[in-house]
């Protein structure tokens, strides 16, 4: 082997690795990561999937790259709506620097539901199928199981009380079909999302909004019906679009995945020290007492209130951070950590610096509960949000436990001692404090609301009650004040701070690993906040909800299971 040659066509690679255009890929069959990894196992399972704060920055960098010729998507995987109109925000506004925008999918649902996925396909200027995909255009559903039949037969009894109508997580247990409130919320939740899905796919397929709705309707298509209904451009294997890409941008052009462009060298920007930042703060999952995580009961990443709390401590005793950006993807959880938070953002703030909210795919109950005192809530039209209330109560299980022939006895000093048992149901007294404790925290709740969005009481009641909203409707009720993004709101937040528009963002809490092996010196210091594996939610009703009944996750939570399909 010739050593000059060698050479020469090492430097040869390197410098067309330099200059050759560039076409970024991104697949999404994997779904996204909301933030950062919470503990190492979640950063082990996570470890294929693209971070959307790495794809947001990659897409945004590229609007202003001349190298970068077009983006194509591989689209599919588990999204959530308000991530899905994030992502199609981006690439609409990347097409909008003329790039190429391509979005192709082996199936839409493969003869089944799959609005969401392509409804964020027609962001692109061009959509492909594979010839053997479908698109499962068929509309948004939301389903409600309902066990009080089944319970009734084993024996059980959900005792519990909710604020208000509204709140109806419990309705699984206590009801036989949906209230008349129930039906109401849910019916207005999934029209506002046909609403954003109609509009979205009218815009990007160049159809008539009434023809859409015919369309979905209509669904789901054959691939072939779906290129003739001008749903899809053409269908075609994936070598088949890379080919045409190439043809159109040149045989030379590099393919590189979003989240690896941006994280190139040319992206980077050294920090400097003492240079004014912006602090991004990631909330996602469940909110519970104790370190952010990951817990047995938990559903993967959990929101810790000592992790939150001191990365605002953190960026508040930080004389170079000017604004803080809050990303809130949580469906609620414990009110005591909820509360925690709520008073570390109000703190923040009162320190002279901006708190602006980031909502995902959900920001509800305790999610809207640490998110109500910030400057500025920043929503997506898609965000469920809201659920402005609070339920508890307990699973009785005596009636199973008798027709099993299973005894207990209880010996107690007391009266309340036993209060919270499944085995036996509250007593007149015991009820009446979970009454007191109900009423309590819905009073808390909503004054707290009233003050941060600035209404009166019994305004801030007629929103609350335990409704959820979309964050469209939630806008237009007050209780978000815009539609956008996470770019939005690290905008926001540079124009609230009066710093430049490229100002850098920085993760908090963020600890080196030395610093999350050693003890912490104390509660202030940043080491105190790193990830561990403990699960509280419920306070004095953790043991309860571990055991029956109602959800281990506190509280505040949204109700139901909200999958948007």
């Amino acid at each position: 082997m010739d050593p000059t040659k060698t050479i020469i066509d090492t430097v040869e690679r390197f410098r067309r690795r330099r200059t050759a255009p560039l076409v970024l890929e991104l697949d999404l069959t994997e779904g996204l990561v909301e933030g950062p990894p919470a503990d190492p196992l979640d950063a082990l399972l996570s470890r294929r999937k693209a971070r959307l704060a790495d794809v947001l920055g990659g897409l945004k960098r590229a609007r202003q790259d001349p190298r970068v010729k077009a983006l194509i998507v591989k689209v599919g995987g588990p999204l959530g709506l308000a991530a899905v109109q994030e992502l199609r925000q981006a690439v609409i506004q990347l097409r909008s620097s003329g790039k190429l925008t391509i979005a192709y999918a082996e199936t839409f649902g493969e003869f089944g539901a799959g609005t969401v996925p392509y409804y964020l396909a027609t962001a692109f200027e061009r959509v492909y199928l594979q010839p053997s995909g479908d698109v499962g255009l068929t509309g948004v559903v939301m389903e409600q199981r309902f066990a009080k039949g089944t319970l009734d037969k084993l024996g059980l009894d959900y005792q519990v009380g909710q604020r208000h109508e509204y709140k109806t997580a419990a309705n699984t247990f206590t009801q036989s079909q949906m209230t008349e409130a129930h039906q109401e919320m849910t019916t207005r939740l999934v029209e506002s999302i046909v609403e954003q899905v109609v509009a979205g796919v009218a815009e990007g397929r160049k159809l008539a909004p009434e023809r859409v709705r015919e369309l979905i309707d209509e669904g789901p298509f054959l691939g072939a019906e779906a290129v003739e209904a001008g749903l899809v451009d053409r269908l075609a294997y994936r070598d088949e679009i890379y080919d045409e890409v190439k043809r159109d941008v040149g045989d030379d052009a590099l393919l590189q995945f979003v989240s690896r462009y941006n994280k190139t060298i040319k992206s980077i920007k050294l920090p400097h020290p003492g240079e004014q930042a912006v602090a991004l703060i990631h909330g996602h999952g469940i909110i519970r007492l104790g370190r952010s995580g990951r817990g047995p009961l938990a559903g993967g990443g959990a929101m810790g209130s000592d992790t939150i709390c001191a990365a605002f401590r953190a960026a508040r005793r930080d004389d170079s951070v000017k604004a803080v950006v809050f990303r809130v993807d949580s469906p609620g959880g414990s009110y005591v950590a909820s509360d925690a938070i709520w008073r570390e953002v109000v703190l923040t703030r009162k320190a002279g610096k901006p708190v602006i909210i980031s909502m995902g795919n959900l920001a509800a109950s305790g999610g809207y509960f640490v998110s109500m005192a910030a400057d500025t809530i920043i929503a997506q039209p898609g965000t469920l949000t809201g659920s402005i209330g609070v339920l508890g109560g307990k699973m009785v299980t005596g009636g199973l436990l008798d027709r099993l022939g299973i005894t207990s006895e209880q010996v107690h000093v007391g009266a309340n001692a036993g209060m919270f048992l499944p085995s036996r149901p509250f007593s007149g007294e015991q009820w009446s404090r979970v009454d007191a404790w109900l009423d309590r925290i819905y009073k808390d709740f909503v004054t707290k609301v009233a003050e941060g969005r600035k209404l009166d009481y019994d305004r801030a009641h007629e929103l609350a009650r335990g409704r959820v909203w979309t964050g469209a409707d939630a806008r237009e009720n007050g209780l978000v004040d815009e539609l956008g993004g996470l770019e939005d709101a690290l905008a926001t937040a540079r124009d609230r701070a009066g710093l430049p528009a490229d100002s850098p963002v920085r993760a908090y809490p963020k600890t080196n690993a030395l610093e999350r092996l050693r003890p912490p010196e104390s509660s202030e210091d940043k080491a105190a906040a790193t990830a561990g594996l403990r699960l509280e939610a419920w306070g004095p009703l953790n043991r309860l909800a571990a055991e029956l009944g109602l959800p281990a996750t506190g509280p505040l939570v949204l109700p139901g299971q909200w999958i948007i399909r």
